[in-house]
């Protein structure tokens, strides 16, 4: 009996060690492997496939260790695996684990399965789903000790902002943006969580600087982190709610020669509606990163605003041949069409941009113009409205809404788009001058004439030279509106420095000659409406007018003696009959306003 007892001792202790043995070879080989760094040195190769050979061998070997299993998926992730790790990660039950949630959720949204990626997300906030209630608190405290082992960690802050990317997603915009700023609260390093809210248009220019002072630098960063991390996030800000300085704080001079900051500053330049300078910047960052995503949205604009066709042409086809997939390469075709214009070619573009990208403003503002262009303003408002939609903080839709509603005479909805538009940007010039110019449809000239100033003033505060040429209409109107006050050399002012802007501008030369013609100086005035007809052709008002005149300008230096004065011309009925039929709104179309002074 003893005898049988000591065999059956002898053979399990050489089962035990043979176990031991077999357990020493699988560590010493998986240990191998992870020594070799085999993983994850052909996900840093790009070989996808071969890293995930080797992952899913490691992962068998070790038995399901968690830091193997991690890699196994971030492997099925890296090669586009995305359906196959979600699955993998719930089947193994590794969802309960903070990590492998957010991994799971992120490879739902790769797929658009944007319902079941939040549902996978809120999980954690579920009280009656949690580590310890399924698996016991043991378990649940072994787990959280082997989970900090792994190599992904602090992913509160990249929960938050997937989280937002699914609400943005699912248009729930206000949710998305409040967990922008919880992302960008739990770690102020996250550029995306940032970035989104401001390319986005998520949040009013005023609400962007509460955030950026409401952000805990000094708890997250030392004070030199702070002082460059808060300087580089206010060059991203909105720019241009109102003009603004386009020169560098001088904490960021090491990152002068940066492209995403030239960018930054090239936004600025054009939003001053310096379109030489940004032009002349934007090309530069472009000759070294052709492919800088956020320097060609602003040098397809300027291109547009500088009337370069043939450039515009050669980027578009460019981008398309090298870019199909991008919005932005559609809406650069979208633009050229629109220059040229062809608008429903631009249509048809510039509407596959938003389908590929349906939060890309640009495209939806650019496809309201296209509209706009051939007088379709329910269209264009249609547009515009649902730009709005997905550019809260954006004053832009409601302003060109404005304008749409303005030109269709119903001035009473278009200055209430524009009152609200002048609430989220008080000192862009653009809407003070429409705000004018609907006052001076209304009569209301003191209004318009206070409105329009302001703009003028926003303009200059920025600029020690000459304002730009955009601006032109702006000084013809201020113009406009002193005639109708009676300040008639005022107005003549306004029109003279109109002039300078542009020398040889029919309208600005006709509108001194009227002005000429109320004074009673028709000697002037004939000069400025032979300059006008001149510069710009016929033209029926300026033609109608000067006949007039020269007929007053004969009958005040008539050579007859005792000529009657009941034959004499009637200045007041002269300005009754000259009428400019200029309806549309000055910054949408470059039209002025009607010359004509009677009411």
């Amino acid at each position: 009996m003893r005898e049988t007892t000591a065999s059956f001792a002898k053979v399990e202790e050489t089962i035990v060690l043979e176990e031991l043995s077999r357990s020493r070879v699988k560590r010493m080989n998986v240990d191998k492997f992870r020594t070799l760094g085999l993983v994850r040195s052909y996900i840093d190769k790009h070989e996808y496939e071969t890293a995930l050979f080797w992952a899913d061998k490691v992962v068998t070997i070790s038995g399901g260790d968690l830091t193997d299993e991690y890699w196994y998926i971030q492997c099925l992730y890296v090669s586009g695996q995305y359906r196959r790790a979600a699955d993998y990660i719930t089947h193994k039950n590794l969802q309960e684990y903070k990590t492998f949630r957010y991994l799971a959720a992120k490879c739902l949204a790769s797929i658009k399965r944007w319902e079941d990626a939040l549902d996978m997300l809120e999980e954690a906030d579920n009280p009656n789903k949690t580590i310890s209630s399924i698996l016991g608190v043991s378990a649940s405290s072994k787990m959280e000790e082997t989970v900090e082992n792994l190599p992904l960690k602090n992913t509160a802050s990249s929960t938050a902002l997937l989280k937002g990317q699914v609400y943005e997603a699912l248009q729930n915009m206000v949710q998305a943006s409040d967990w922008y700023k919880q992302a960008l609260t739990l770690d102020v390093h996250n550029y995306e969580a940032f970035e989104l809210l401001v390319r986005h248009q998520m949040l009013t220019a005023k609400e962007e600087r509460d955030l950026l002072e409401a952000l805990p630098f000094k708890v997250q960063c030392t004070n030199e982190e702070t002082e460059v991390l808060k300087a580089l996030y206010e060059t991203i800000l909105k720019k241009y709610d109102k003009p603004s300085d386009s020169s560098l704080p001088e904490v960021l001079a090491p990152l002068k020669d940066n492209r995403d900051v030239l960018t930054n500053k090239a936004e600025r330049l054009y939003y001053n509606c310096d379109f030489p300078g940004c032009y002349k910047l934007t090309s530069s960052i472009l000759e070294d990163d052709p492919w800088h995503i956020g320097c060609l949205q602003v040098h397809i604009a300027t291109m547009v605003e500088l009337q370069k066709s043939n450039d515009l042409y050669y980027l578009a086809h460019k981008l398309v041949d090298c870019q199909p997939s991008l919005a932005i390469s559609w809406y650069a075709v979208g633009c050229y069409y629109y220059l040229i214009k062809k608008y429903e070619a631009a249509r048809k573009f510039l509407s596959k941009a938003t389908l590929i990208d349906k939060l890309f403003g640009p495209s939806w503002l650019a496809f309201g113009h296209a509209f706009a262009a051939e007088g379709e303003h329910d269209q264009a408002s249609a547009a515009y409205f649902t730009a709005a939609k997905f550019m809260r903080g954006c004053h832009l839709p409601l302003l060109y809404s404005g304008l749409e509603y303005a030109l269709m005479k119903n001035f009473e909805l278009a200055e209430k788009l524009l009152d609200e538009a002048l609430i989220i940007a008080p000192s862009d010039p653009f809407v003070l001058h429409e705000m004018g110019f609907i006052n001076f449809q209304n009569g209301d000239l003191e209004i318009a004439l206070k409105y329009m100033t302001e703009a003028l003033t926003a303009v200059q505060e920025q600029r020690k030279g000459p304002i730009p040429t955009k601006w032109e209409p702006l000084l013809n109107n201020l113009g406009h509106v002193h005639r109708k006050l009676k300040k008639f050399e005022e107005a003549i002012d306004f029109h003279r420095q109109a002039l300078v802007l542009c020398p040889k501008s029919q309208s600005t030369l006709s509108s001194i000659g009227y002005c000429y013609v109320l004074m009673g100086e028709f000697s002037q005035a004939i000069e400025y409406f032979h300059k006008a007809l001149g510069s710009g052709g016929n033209d029926t008002f300026t033609s109608t007018i000067l006949s007039h005149t020269l007929e007053l300008f004969i009958g005040e230096t008539s050579p007859c003696q005792g000529l009657p004065d009941d034959q004499s011309l009637d200045v007041d009925s002269v300005v009754k009959e000259g009428t400019l039929l200029a309806e549309k709104s000055a910054m949408s179309s470059g039209v002025e306003m009607d010359l004509s002074d009677y009411d």
